[in-house]
């Protein structure tokens, strides 16, 4: 009696284990397939989008979102920030010389992309009814772009306009009507 209980308590215990291992197997190879994806790869369809897919969303800005991920900065503007990105549309970057932007695209160009897309990103939320006249932000690549209120509404360096404010859930992004070049 008491071999039998022992040998239905090995049984059950190697079951168990099995359980466990197949377990550990699957759960290890479901994250493995995000492991080093980025926050960018979080799957959320409840909350408000992050910065990175409220761009993705709008064919408007696909070519802003090329760039942002061409730089390497889609994981950085999916975290928390909170971040002001001032979200040029796909006209906007048409509007550059002839060749400005596929040079721009190119991998030996990543430096210099992401310093003309850190100067369209400001950390903080800044509304647009917070936006003053004289006003100089701070961007993300140490230099300021200025504000100015021409016929009630916030220009940005004196001749970019703002078409449209989105909020996201980890700032806010203005659409804008040109791409804010360093100085």
């Amino acid at each position: 009696m008491k071999k039998s209980i022992m040998l239905l308590a090995v049984i059950s215990l190697a079951f168990s284990s099995c359980n466990q291992s197949e377990a550990a197997t699957t759960a290890t190879t479901e994250t493995s397939e995000t492991v080093g994806a980025g926050q960018e790869a979080v799957q959320d369809d409840d909350s408000a989008p992050d910065i990175v897919k409220l761009a993705a969303g709008n064919a408007d800005l696909s070519t802003l979102v090329a760039g942002v991920k061409a730089a390497g900065l889609a994981t950085s503007l999916s975290n928390a920030g909170p971040f002001t990105v001032f979200a040029p549309t796909n006209a906007a970057f048409d509007n550059l010389p002839a060749g400005t932007l596929e040079d721009l695209l190119k991998p030996e160009n990543v430096d210099k992309l992401n310093d003309i897309l850190s100067h369209h990103t400001y950390v903080g939320v800044i509304k647009t009814d917070q936006l003053t006249d004289g006003q100089n932000l701070g961007m993300v690549d140490g230099k300021p772009i200025s504000i100015k209120i021409v016929d009630g509404k916030p220009v940005v360096n004196g001749t970019i306009n703002i078409i449209a404010s989105v909020p996201a859930s980890n700032g806010i992004v203005h659409v804008i009507d040109s791409v804010i070049l360093p100085n």
